[in-house]
């Protein structure tokens, strides 16, 4: 993984009375949380249908970790335990967090599960931009073979927070935009299969994780949004962070919302993939994740709820965002401040945001695939990599609340 590492662990003997196909090239995939599988799964579609690479899994022990094993018995991956994985040479890691990573022996790629670095992190010995700090780029000092980022302003980021990373430092692009991009033709099928019926408008209320979340003002905003907005002609779906099923548990956060949803308002399930609804969307309500900042690539009007300065990382698209959009009002009707954010809604400035996420609009998959064969020493298949396009979604009446392979569409995110 590093150039500081001396020793080196002989590779595995493989099975040979078992397997069908020998000599693979082996890419350890490190799955720590939900969040991080559904940014990994885009990446290892870029693998598919080559013949010359074993694909394994692994979960390490993380506190945001409780759907993993699920997402990954529905994913149908082959899984080594950690302890496996550890005392194992792989070809190649590929992981979209750092905890435990250094621990393994073999070339390490890191890539963002987000759009961008938009978190800062205070009150900590460890301060800075999550994502952007030594410990997330070094892990346990040692430097990975590969650090990809999407844009060039994270390049700048980096170079000041922890230089000596630059030197394995990659701008590569955003996986999630060039999906998005790519699907946004689609949006009147994602809509016809979501059961948005012609002349009903569909709002999407993307919550992140932690105190500072949307999340924690369900109580008294999802209850406002299903009385104020008639249910004959707006729809509600909500996209909840993978980290709150994880933590709270799907059984939790199902009888938390439950009287929500027999109030008409559609809960989006963990493994879901997010991204076609929120095409589909007409306005998003959110706060200052990932799912609102790509919103600004969907053409709808956004409305933030609240300005989080705290944990907004300054200069961020996150923090853009913040000076562009609405907040929304305690003292005014929704649906008023629905028509209010469409009437003054400046698609120059959304798209300006937007630019933001990627340096290489629509270059990730021909870019991270080349950087993938390259370290794992293999030449590129003779094709070039597609962008798929994202599945239509289930209808929102029929998702399931957390169960995995319940309405969950593709799981990619």
């Amino acid at each position: 993984m590093s150039p500081l590492r001396t020793e080196s662990k002989s590779p595995a003997p493989e099975p040979r009375e078992w397997l069908t196909l020998l000599g693979c090239k082996k890419i350890l995939v490190v799955v720590h949380t939900v969040a991080y599988a559904k940014r990994l799964v885009d990446v290892i579609a870029l693998l598919e249908s080559d013949f010359r690479i074993q694909v394994s899994f692994t979960a390490p022990p993380h506190v945001f970790g409780d759907g993993v094993p699920g997402f990954l018995a529905w994913l149908g991956g082959t899984v080594v335990t950690w302890e496996e994985a550890v005392a194992t040479r792989f070809d190649l890691v590929l992981a979209a967090g750092p905890r435990g990573v250094e621990q393994l022996d073999a070339p390490l790629i890191t890539i963002p599960h987000g759009a961008n670095f938009l978190k800062c992190v205070t009150g900590t010995p460890d301060d800075g931009v999550a994502g952007l700090r030594r410990r997330d780029l070094a892990p346990g000092g040692k430097l990975p073979a590969a650090v990809v980022l999407a844009h060039h302003d994270d390049l700048v980021e980096l170079k000041r927070s922890c230089p000596e990373v630059s030197s394995v430092a990659e701008v590569i692009g955003d996986p999630v935009f060039d999906r998005i991009t790519v699907s946004l033709p689609s949006r009147g099928r994602y809509r016809q299969a979501l059961g948005v019926a012609e002349g009903r408008k569909l709002v999407a209320v993307a919550s992140t994780w932690g105190p500072e979340s949307l999340f924690a003002r369900f109580e008294s905003l999802l209850p406002r949004l299903a009385r104020e907005l008639p249910s004959d002609a707006f729809k509600i779906a909500v996209l909840l962070h993978p980290n709150i099923w994880a933590k709270h548990g799907a059984w939790q956060v199902n009888a938390w919302l439950a009287r929500c949803r027999q109030m008409g308002i559609s809960l989006i399930a963990p493994e879901a993939d997010w991204r076609s609804v929120l095409i589909a969307a007409d306005w998003i309500v959110g706060d200052h994740g990932s799912v609102t900042v790509y919103g600004t690539m969907t053409g709808a009007p956004i409305i933030l709820t609240g300005s989080l300065q705290r944990e907004v990382a300054p200069g961020s698209p996150a923090a853009d965002l913040s000076l562009a959009a609405p907040v929304l009002s305690a003292m005014h009707g929704i649906a008023e401040q629905l028509a209010y954010a469409a009437a003054e809604y400046r698609r120059s400035d959304y798209q300006a945001i937007a630019a933001r996420i990627t340096s290489h609009p629509g270059e990730f998959a021909f870019r991270m695939r080349r950087l993938i064969y390259r370290l794992v020493g293999l030449g590129q298949p003779a094709y070039p990599p597609a962008t798929a396009l994202l599945p239509a979604p289930p209808a929102l009446d029929s998702w399931g609340t957390g169960s995995w392979g319940t309405g969950a569409g593709e799981a990619s995110a």
